[in-house]
């Protein structure tokens, strides 16, 4: 039995066929996986095989005689660019030259049912490897601090985060239970960065205390160190909704808490934890794997990329790379891993 094609589905693949009969391509699809759809794709590229077989004229008739094309023509190729309406599918994001049943099914059928959501929690640094979006530039950091003896480091950060008090700046603070402003050794000689609190960090006020945290522990341990031995923040200090990635008003409103929380324990070497901390510590968009595996300077302090504990626990593969970027950070801490029992 045929699938139903509404008119506005019908319309919208009717503008698209337009569009590659005019590219010279007759074939739209291969390898079709419900004969339904096959059956409905045939009779529409047979509406228009006649005019696409015909050999197309030569590229000099094209240029000087661009009114023989039918009148309705440009409307009809903007349809087919998914313009109106409003109800059709986009066409997928491939060459049209490799368009395939999948790709065309694509557009009549509708998505498939989203899977049910397991442990750990998704969050935003599944993507690992796509960068922040680019839109305006990221702020200018603000100056470094000078020094503050180690004696008073404590001092510092809490002056800071009674400043930050029962924030209101952006709007996260409406769907956040608990700010999460930092947690260790304020004279640590190594600081992570992480995105965001998670729903544990949301509800216990501290950073990475869910599965993620729990991964980010072993780490710490694996570098024969203990979590009260380092210190770790985040980018934004209240959750993101569905741990979606910060935007970039939020960001830009606690970073500069994030960067004074930098300058007052003064860490020999920063830890990036996924592609958001990494954008904001060096102010710049890239993908993960352009930034790991060498040192760069923030702030006048060390600074190395790896993976987020959360995307490690869903890849865990990528396990063996985090280990080695954080070998990195060891050798410039002189630290060796702890002997196994």
């Amino acid at each position: 039995m045929a699938l139903p094609l509404d008119p506005a589905t019908r319309e919208t693949l009717e503008g698209r066929l337009r569009f590659y009969r005019d590219l010279g391509l007759t074939e739209f699809y291969r390898r079709p996986v419900d004969p339904a759809l096959a059956e409905q794709l045939a009779a529409l590229e047979a509406t228009f095989r006649p005019a696409a077989a015909s050999a197309p004229p030569p590229a000099a008739q094209q240029r000087t005689q661009p009114a023989q094309r039918p009148a309705e023509r440009p409307a009809e190729r903007m349809a087919g660019q998914g313009t109106q309406p409003a109800a059709a599918k986009p066409f997928p994001n491939a060459s049209p030259f490799a368009l395939t049943g999948s790709a065309m099914q694509g557009l009549v059928s509708p998505p498939p049912a989203p899977a049910p959501q397991t442990q750990p929690e998704a969050h935003s640094n599944d993507y690992e490897d796509q960068p922040i979006p680019p839109r305006k530039p990221l702020p200018t950091p603000p100056e470094i601090s000078a020094a503050i003896a180690p004696a008073q480091r404590a001092a510092a950060l809490q002056q800071i985060r009674d400043e930050i008090g029962d924030c209101t700046r952006c709007a996260l603070h409406q769907g956040r239970n608990m700010l999460v402003f930092g947690d260790g050794d304020p004279n640590a000689r190594l600081m992570f960065v992480g995105e965001g609190p998670g729903a544990d960090e949301d509800l216990q006020g501290l950073p990475f205390v869910g599965k993620a945290g729990q991964l980010l522990n072993n780490m710490i341990s694996a570098m024969g160190l203990q979590r009260d031995q380092v210190y770790i923040a985040n980018v934004v200090k209240c959750r993101p909704p569905a741990n979606r990635v910060p935007e970039q008003e939020e960001g830009a409103t606690c970073t500069p808490f994030l960067f004074r929380q930098i300058d007052v324990v003064r860490p020999e070497v920063l830890v990036a934890l996924g592609a958001t901390a990494a954008t904001w510590l060096l102010g710049a968009r890239q993908p993960l794997a352009g930034l790991r595996g060498r040192i760069h300077n923030v702030r006048g302090t060390k600074l190395i990329v790896t993976y987020h504990p959360a995307f490690l626990l869903r890849d865990p593969r990528q396990k063996k790379e985090a280990w080695a970027d954080l070998q990195i950070a060891m050798r410039e801490l002189g630290l060796k891993p702890p002997a196994r029992g």
